[in-house]
Formats: structure tokens, sequence, C-alpha cells
């Protein structure tokens, strides 16, 4: 039976979600698969690189949608003048 992660006030609390596996930048990250920690870093998982496990990355949620565009107004290749 799935327990509900909302508290009796109806607030969300994290901690009764349980274990939630997910790949962490700049940690020793082992497999909850085999146990090795080669991974494969992609843009949104990171992949095992000996039974393919995949994780979602930490920081995938920052990352997508939100990005900003920058826009140059000047000439990437200024023209050259002969003299």
């Amino acid at each position: 039976m799935l327990s509900s992660t909302l508290t009796s006030r109806g607030q969300f609390d994290p901690n009764a979600r349980g274990y939630h596996a997910a790949y962490r930048e700049g940690e020793v990250n082992h497999c909850p698969g085999c146990g090795r920690s080669q991974w494969i870093i992609g843009r949104l998982s990171a992949e095992c690189a000996f039974c393919s496990t995949a994780l979602p990355l930490t920081e995938a949620h920052r990352q997508g949608q939100g990005a900003t565009v920058t826009c140059r107004s000047w000439p990437l290749y200024p023209t050259l003048d002969a003299a």
C-alpha cells in the first residue's frame, strides 16, 4: 500500500517519499544495479557504463526550457576596409 507524502495538515513532506536514487555531481555515485562507479553523463540523466542503469541528474531541473538566449547586436566578422 502506498503511503501519502502529505502530512495531516496537507503539507508536502519529502521525508515520507523514501529513498530516491539520483546522480549527484561532485560525489562518488555507486550504481544501484551493479555497485560500480563508472558513469556516462548526459543532459538529463547518467547511465552506468557497465549495466546501463539510468539515474536522473539532480541538476537537470535547472536546464532545458529556462535557458537564456543572448542576441548580439554587432557583426561577428567585421568587414576589412581596403586602404
